[in-house]
């Protein structure tokens, strides 16, 4: 029992440590991204090699509410080489209705966003709306460079939207996100299941070697039997007394 216990704690240690246990989101739980994802009628996306130009001077426009959600990848993982889904959400709260232009992003390494370590891909929108007190969501994909090495970096994402023929700029996303290499063995899920595996052969390893000690002094414990010789040959005897067999070795051993 003490032997199962131990095993079910560093079990539920083991998914607790796990990232798809690792919930991190850019909006509470009880909150819904948007009510519709918005494609647009035209969609226009600029490649990894066009610069994009944040442009400082543009800030962000009242009653305007931006979430953002990396939809099945709560530990925020992005793959080199491959690409990462995430939605933008935007509640228009104000009093005009919002011309969403373009959502693009960069990566940044951690310790000085002054380096660029990629920028990512422009996803122009054309004829997106969101009318005055409704949400919607827009789809973004990025693709990160096969060259990149696996590690932390920090991922600025902005959405840029018209209102009364003015242009704002909202940040959605600045913070980490994990970087991990395609064909790396020890990738997203792959430390966590082995030392599941190893913790998983320990305790089948530890249960057999009680079930031996038990083996052990089950067989220690148990009498061992001896059949008497002298107590047969009495009872021998007395069965033959008076027979002519007893008589005869009577005399024989008188003899000797």
């Amino acid at each position: 029992m003490a032997i199962a216990r131990v095993f079910y704690a560093l079990l539920a240690i083991l998914i607790l440590a796990s990232p798809a246990a690792q919930i991190v989101r850019c909006q509470s739980d009880g909150e819904t991204a948007a009510s519709e994802v918005i494609e647009g009628a035209k969609l226009g996306i600029v490649g990894d090699d066009t610069h994009v130009v944040n442009d400082t001077n543009l800030g962000s426009a009242p009653g305007i509410s931006i979430v953002c959600l990396f939809p099945k990848n709560p530990g925020k993982l992005a793959v080199a080489g491959d690409k990462t889904n995430l939605l933008v959400g935007l509640h228009n709260e104000g009093d005009s209705v919002v011309k969403v232009a373009n959502v693009h992003a960069t990566l940044h390494l951690p310790f000085d966003h002054r380096i660029y370590s990629q920028n990512l891909t422009l996803r122009a929108f054309s004829g997106a709306t969101v009318p005055v007190s409704a949400q919607a969501t827009f789809p973004y994909t990025f693709y990160l460079s096969n060259l990149l090495r696996a590690g932390s970096y920090d991922l600025v994402g902005y959405i840029v939207y018209e209102i009364d023929q003015q242009l704002y700029q909202s940040v959605f996303h600045n913070g980490t996100i994990e970087v991990v290499e395609s064909d790396s063995f020890l990738s997203i899920e792959s430390p966590f299941l082995f030392t599941l595996g190893v913790a998983l052969i320990g305790f089948l390893g530890l249960w057999l070697f009680r079930q031996m000690q038990q083996y052990s002094k089950k067989t220690k414990m148990t009498p061992k039997v001896e059949v008497g010789t002298r107590q047969t040959e009495a009872n021998m005897d007395e069965w033959l007394a008076g027979t002519a067999y007893a008589k005869s070795v009577g005399k024989e051993k008188k003899r000797k």
